[in-house]
């Protein structure tokens, strides 16, 4: 496995970011098919390089990037009450606008990146970077065109800039999964981007995992549930075979 950490120039300072590609095979060291891979809400750690490294073995070159950038190295070495506080304040002040620059930086980061292969990519976020994936999707219709969002937080909002809004612009194709139980997510989420989905023909996949809880997706944690997030992951990286394929 290729390993990299570099720093990335956006509008707003250096976004640091891990990125990581398969060996070659044989036949030279790719390029390979893109994968942005939207951080989850407690930050970069090491949890998330090993999820990117599993991405990246089944053939593609995943890039991490640090969306708390802005406001300095946040790092967090265990969870509780106390850190919560401090990566809900970093979501409250990140924007959707923001992460989109930063996704046009990533863009141009990878023009000139020999492992990157150019073409149409993939996107995934967990947690708060659901609606970063489905902004980025509608924002960057012809790059994105399989994106997913696990448990996603923010999607619909009363904001003027509620991601659900650019679902009209998506021409890629979507997966969302969410938990039975998430107190992140109102009730109000679901049918309303369901809706929102269907009234516009977005080519989509929306699922409930019965007996789930936020979170389900990190082994590391007490909610981890093995069935849904394999089932999560082989669609997404069923997504990824379809649609960033020769």
């Amino acid at each position: 496995m290729n390993e990299q950490h570099v720093d990335i120039t956006t509008a707003d300072g250096s976004m640091s970011t891990f990125t990581c590609w398969p060996d070659g095979d044989g036949n030279g060291d790719g390029p390979y098919p893109v994968i942005v891979f939207y951080m989850d809400a407690p930050a970069v750690r090491e949890e998330l390089y090993d999820m990117a490294r599993r991405k990246a073995e089944a053939g593609y070159y995943v890039i991490l990037p640090d969306l708390f950038y802005r406001f300095g190295i946040i790092r967090f070495p265990f969870r509780d009450a106390n850190t919560r506080v401090i990566w809900g304040a970093c979501m409250a002040n990140l924007s959707n606008a923001q992460v989109m620059d930063d996704t046009r930086a990533l863009l141009d980061f990878l023009k000139d990146e020999p492992a990157a292969k150019d073409g149409p990519m993939a996107s995934i976020g967990y947690c708060m970077s659901g609606r970063f994936v489905t902004a980025a999707a509608a924002t960057y219709p012809d790059v994105f065109v399989a994106n997913a969002s696990l448990y996603g937080v923010g999607i619909v909002t009363s904001k003027d800039d509620s991601a659900h809004f650019g679902v009209p612009d998506i021409t890629g194709e979507m997966y969302y999964a969410f938990a039975e139980t998430d107190g992140t997510v109102p009730d109000y989420v679901i049918p309303t981007l369901k809706s929102r989905l269907e009234e516009h023909g977005t080519d989509h996949v929306l699922e409930v995992f019965p007996g789930t809880e936020h979170g389900f997706s990190f082994p590391s944690r007490d909610v981890y549930n093995e069935a849904a997030a394999e089932k999560a992951h082989a669609h997404f990286m069923d997504m990824c075979a379809r649609r960033l394929g020769d």
